[in-house]
């Protein structure tokens, strides 16, 4: 059985983002992710009882997140509910929503729960046992940290990546600069009316419980940690790495934060629709791995493959967002594509708002529905980078039944 799958229209959510060592920093991510769910559905009026599948993404390890999605949704309270947990690194969120489209597409499920959700903050530090080692040594880590800084098939650091890349399109420091400066403004476009654009998918001002998620300790007016920029702060900036390009200014920074979004049967989607005039279509998915160390390159192939998926090409998609943990990744998926740079990530972008990883890319496509649904329809294209020089593609429409 094959059948169509789509995202009713408002059935999808974010916390606010909090960069690392703020105020989601004592959150566990897996226990946070249950408590906004629960809430937000609720809001919706949509019954757990309706939910029959669930996919949960995440990157970093929390205490007992062995039990996965089964203990989020029995968190919950929608105890009949299982499915996997799927990390692929920053794809995490395209994955995610790649799995519960072939799942409703398949006749395996009505209705999928999306849950992507991870804490950079107080990442854990792992020790592994080698009884062979010299005295018994073991070997250790920090999950994330470590991570960052060193992929152990390309030798090399998330950073080196990108400089890699600049070297390679020879983008140099201030085009990176103007990107970021680009960027904030349209970022700002989702704070305007009292963040109007952002409370379309997000409960502001947001309530931060306390780690028994009993009482609020906190409250968020939006993403916690976003820095202001200007021209001249900028150039003040040297690069990280010495005889490089790339800056603090020009990268993104670490995150806490969760995402939910529902995938349905066309029927489903009419029911769960906060305005069931919208549909909202997902049309194609693509993947690439490109060579070791040119991660920023990699979403130029995946976003071809998802258009070769959808039978469509570049002309007719109305709006890009990208995940672009540097600004390198947009200047070059821009040149290889044709696609404008400044028409890009209109309303803010993971370089601004930053980098959960697990979550990031589903915020992204959630932001890019949005924007479709201002513009008053449209075909839209998330691409976004991820660790091991891959990379993810979605092509959605959003439009009237």
């Amino acid at each position: 059985m094959f059948r169509g799958a789509e995202i009713p229209y408002g059935a999808y959510w974010s916390t606010p983002f909090a960069r690392w060592q703020g105020s989601l920093s004592h959150l566990h991510s897996l226990k946070f992710a249950a408590h906004a769910a629960k809430s937000e559905l609720a809001q919706r009026e949509i019954s757990l009882a309706e939910i029959n599948h669930g996919i949960l993404g995440m990157t970093v390890p929390q205490q007992q997140s062995f039990y996965g999605l089964p203990w989020v949704t029995g968190m919950m309270g929608a105890e009949d509910v299982a499915g996997p947990t799927i990390n692929q690194a920053c794809a995490t969120g395209a994955r995610t929503l790649a799995a519960a489209t072939h799942e409703v597409s398949a006749g395996l499920s009505d209705t999928t729960l999306i849950l992507t959700a991870d804490r950079t903050s107080n990442g854990p530090h792992v020790y592994y046992p080698a009884p062979s080692g010299p005295g018994g040594t073991g070997d250790h880590e920090d999950v994330v940290m470590d991570n960052f800084n060193h992929d152990p098939h390309a030798r090399n650091a998330m950073i080196d990546t990108a400089e890699n890349v600049a070297a390679k399109y020879q983008i140099s420091t201030a085009e990176q600069h103007d990107v970021v400066l680009r960027r904030h403004d349209q970022y700002q476009d989702a704070l305007a009316n009292d963040h109007a654009f952002q409370k379309r998918f997000m409960t502001l001002p947001f309530e931060v419980p306390d780690n028994r998620l009993r009482k609020t300790i906190a409250i968020l007016s939006g993403d916690e940690g976003v820095a202001a920029a200007n021209a001249e702060g900028l150039a003040k900036l040297r690069p990280v790495k010495a005889g490089g390009s790339i800056t603090f200014g020009g990268q993104t920074h670490p995150a806490d934060g969760t995402v939910g979004l529902l995938v349905t049967t066309e029927d489903s989607a009419q029911q769960y629709a906060s305005d069931t005039s919208i549909r909202v279509r997902l049309l194609g998915f693509g993947q690439s791995r490109t060579e070791k160390g040119y991660m920023p390159q990699a979403p130029v192939e995946a976003a071809q493959r998802a258009l070769d998926d959808a039978g469509l090409n570049m002309a007719a998609i109305d709006t890009v967002k990208s995940h672009n943990p540097f600004a390198v990744n947009d200047i070059v998926f821009s040149r290889e594509t044709g696609f404008a740079l400044e028409a890009m990530n209109n309303y803010g972008c993971s370089l601004i708002w930053g980098h959960p990883q697990g979550p990031t890319g589903l915020r992204t496509i959630v932001e890019l529905i949005e924007e479709l649904a201002v513009k008053g329809g449209g075909r839209g294209l998330f691409q976004g980078c991820a660790a091991g020089d891959s990379a993810m593609a979605v092509v959605l429409e959003v439009g009237g039944r």
